[in-house]
């Protein structure tokens, strides 16, 4: 029997001879025997002849287009069973000879990422042909924005085998802000042998490119610079027109009362002095007044200290910012103070509450034995309070603020923090106490 040879997916055929040597008629029954048994087929597949004849069968061979067909030399052999003598059954052989087709099959996963500066693809590649072959990856792009890298850039596939390779995409530069940029590439996956000069997309033998893209999404998104843009000019109308305006009045305030307060005792003297009566007893008993009415209006000058302190603060004290920080464990109370140094007063205008993690729990301010104000956490970020008239703390009183943590909040990092974290800004004048009021 000759050498055969077939395409995969193709169709070839070859002819047998059966020939009846002996002297009675035989019927014999022909059977492909071997590896391609399973797509070849002989016509007819019993034949009857009389002794001295012969009869040319037909060997007909169809292999599929799989890669389960491997290419090269594949023995083929037909048995001829005679029914009247089994025991002469005969086994020609012939060689098929299957020819190697490609096949190349390539997938990228996903075909879109998003990122700040690079992304991780994935590209699968299958050798659907029937012979062994060398895969080579590559990426390229229309412009230079990418960096574009396989690993590993090259891989052997025997038939049917799948592989995967991971593509890295960087871009070159960061977007700070702005729109997202789209980058669209391509990915090759071909053969080792169609790779090289002269081999154009579209060829015979070279796989159609896949496309790709990495969306590259700004650091500071719009909304962001909206936001910090909004807080920026709500600071600067605070520094620049609020605040300037609310010291100035709590100044005009404390001044005003200040004179009012030094003014009436000198009424009530000047009352006293000028009483007159024509005994000499009676105007001792108004120099006596007199005398009264001068220490009575030493006793208003001490009675309204506090005021006074104010107006004073404000006209000749020093203007102070004092911060108190708190940092507590969930569960837990703590305290933080600001003492007023020995020999001054403290005339608060002013007061900013920053609970700038979202925490959840209780805050408590205190000026001396005073207690201000009580705030649930929860219910504000930042909270300011205000005085036209300044409260007065006097020397080695403090300032307290004390914090119960329930549940510490998410800062704008996005983790959760592990305690509650407030900070408290007191402002106001600190003025020298006066002798008289020591």
């Amino acid at each position: 029997m000759p050498t055969v040879t077939v395409s995969p997916g193709a169709e070839a055929t070859t002819t047998l001879t059966v020939r009846n040597d002996g002297d009675i008629v035989e019927a014999y029954t022909l059977e492909v025997v071997g590896d391609c048994a399973a797509w070849t087929t002989v016509e007819p597949a019993r034949v009857s002849l009389y002794p001295g004849t012969s009869q040319t069968v037909t060997v007909r061979l169809a292999p599929p287009r799989s890669h389960e067909v491997r290419a090269g030399e594949v023995p083929l052999g037909v048995r001829v069973l005679p029914a009247e003598h089994p025991e002469s059954v005969a086994v020609p052989e012939m060689t098929v000879v299957v020819e190697p087709f490609r096949e190349l099959r390539a997938k990228l996963e996903p075909g879109r990422r998003r990122g700040w500066l690079g992304a991780r693809f994935r590209t699968s590649a299958q050798n659907r042909g029937n012979a062994p072959t060398e895969v080579v990856l590559g990426a390229r792009q229309a412009g230079e924005e990418l960096r574009l890298a396989f690993t590993p850039e090259r891989r052997r596939l025997e038939p049917g085998e799948s592989a995967e390779a991971g593509l890295r995409v960087r871009a070159r530069k960061l977007i700070w802000f702005g729109a997202p940029a789209a980058w669209p590439f391509e990915v090759v996956v071909a053969e080792a042998e169609t790779e090289g000069a002269g081999v154009e997309d579209g060829q015979p033998g070279r796989p159609e490119p896949l496309p790709g893209e990495f969306a590259q999404l700004p650091l500071l998104p719009k909304w962001l610079l909206i936001v910090l843009a909004a807080v920026l000019a709500l600071l600067v109308a605070w520094f620049a027109l609020v605040r300037p305006a609310v010291r100035s009045t709590a100044k005009e305030a404390g001044a005003k009362a200040a004179q009012e307060q030094n003014r009436e005792p000198r009424q009530g003297g000047a009352t006293t002095g000028t009483t007159t009566d024509g005994g000499q007893g009676q105007s001792e008993k108004q120099g006596q007044g007199a005398t009264a009415g001068a220490d009575g209006s030493g006793g208003a000058g001490t009675g309204g200290g506090s005021g006074s302190t104010g107006g004073a603060g404000g006209a000749n004290g020093l203007q102070t910012s004092e911060t108190i920080d708190v940092q507590t464990r969930a569960g837990a109370e703590r305290t933080g103070t600001y003492q007023v140094p020995e020999g001054k007063t403290f005339g608060v205008t002013d007061i900013v509450v920053a609970n700038f993690q979202g925490d959840e729990g209780v805050l408590t301010i205190s000026f001396g034995q005073r207690k201000i104000t009580t705030i649930a956490l929860e219910t504000f970020r930042n909270q300011d309070y205000h005085w036209v008239t300044p409260i007065q703390i006097p020397e080695k009183a403090a300032v307290t603020v004390s914090v119960t943590c329930s549940k510490p909040g998410t800062p704008a990092t996005g983790t959760q923090a592990s305690g509650c974290h407030q900070v408290l800004n007191v402002s106001g004048v600190l003025s020298d106490v006066s002798r008289e009021e020591r």
